[in-house]
């Protein structure tokens, strides 16, 4: 058994680097629900979202549900907020406690929102004088446990909505993630899969309108009502695996590296790097790189920081920044606050 688990790690990494280089097809813009894919999680992000193996706060939620399992303390609440691309606002918010020998049990809502926008068609170019607004929004609930000292298992189920103006899609879908310590301690496996679902079709009001359907004759009805159809999109599905080592960990250092490899059913598979070095437990200085071998890519490296302060001895607070570049579509600054009680 302990041979299997030495070359186990080996072996994946040989089979995941085969499929990197055999496959070439990219299906980018062929699903719904993008902002699913938005990463959660000053530390995670610092450190190139190299993370499904190192979950363990409140953002586990998003990279691998099992990481709630390891929450310090009895309970933990989360705050992350972040400028995202072209003028929108990111939020994510969180609370778990542990239930005793039950587990871990969390909420979650995931936001993307953006300003108003003015509503301009063929005839009005400059505009109508009505505006619409846009915003995508996930609520989740979540349920971890440790089954052994080593061996932990989570899931989510959560509910999708996108709206824009008087249409909207939704959706329910869940995932999974599992956390496994090898008999090496300073090493943890992760596995997780995200965003398994039903497709999101767009309904609403503005599918109803009125045809002609001889425009160039007169004497028939111009105004026959239409219903127009939409087509139905997959969610962003991402398979994760990942390794986290913990190098150094005393007194006075920690320092901690990871390696995340990602499947999703939208893309071309990728692989994330992350380091984080911790002085005194309290201070972390963190980098990484996002996204290696996605074929046009606009992601690339991250760094971050975090400061732990102590509002009493069992009550961390920990602040994180991260920032990740973003190449031709500009950085990206992310802020997370959790405290543990």
């Amino acid at each position: 058994m302990r041979r299997f688990l030495k070359i186990s790690p080996l072996l994946i990494l040989l089979v995941w680097s085969a499929a990197l280089l055999g496959g070439s097809l990219t299906k980018t813009g062929t699903t719904s629900a993008q902002f699913l894919k938005i990463q959660v999680g000053a530390r995670a992000v610092g450190m190139g979202g190299a993370y499904v193996a190192l979950a363990d706060d409140i953002s586990s939620i998003y990279w691998n549900p099992a990481g709630l399992a390891r929450l310090e303390g009895q309970g933990a609440i989360n705050f992350v907020y972040s400028n995202w691309l072209a003028d929108t606002k990111f939020n994510f918010a969180a609370s778990a406690l542990k239930a005793g020998d039950f587990g871990t049990i969390g909420v979650s809502i995931t936001a993307l929102t953006m300003p108003d926008m003015e509503v301009r068609n063929e005839f009005e170019p400059e505009g109508t004088g009505e505006y619409f607004s846009a915003m995508d929004m996930a609520l989740g609930i979540s349920y971890a446990r440790k089954l052994t000292d080593r061996f932990s298992m989570g899931f989510n189920a959560k509910y999708i909505l996108e709206k824009i103006w008087h249409m909207s899609a939704s959706t329910f879908a869940f995932d999974i993630g599992l956390l496994f310590q090898t008999s090496a301690d300073w090493l943890v496996l992760g596995i997780s899969v995200s965003n398994f679902g039903s497709k999101m079709k767009y309904t609403g009001k503005d599918a109803f309108v009125y045809y002609d359907f001889m425009p160039d004759q007169y004497g028939d009805s111009e105004h026959i009502f239409a219903n127009l159809q939409t087509d139905q999109w997959e969610l962003p599905l991402i398979f994760r695996f990942g390794l986290a080592a913990e190098i150094i960990n005393d007194e006075y250092h920690a320092f901690t590296a990871a390696l995340e490899m990602r499947h999703p059913n939208d893309n071309t598979e990728s692989v994330s790097l992350g380091v984080e070095y911790g002085f005194l437990k309290r201070f972390y200085l963190r980098m990484g790189y996002q996204a290696l071998f996605e074929q046009d890519s606009e992601k690339g490296i991250t760094a971050g920081a975090g400061f732990v302060y102590y509002l009493s001895p069992q009550m961390p607070l920990h602040l994180d920044y991260a920032y990740a570049d973003w190449n031709r579509l500009t950085a990206v600054h992310r802020f997370s606050i959790e405290i543990n009680f």
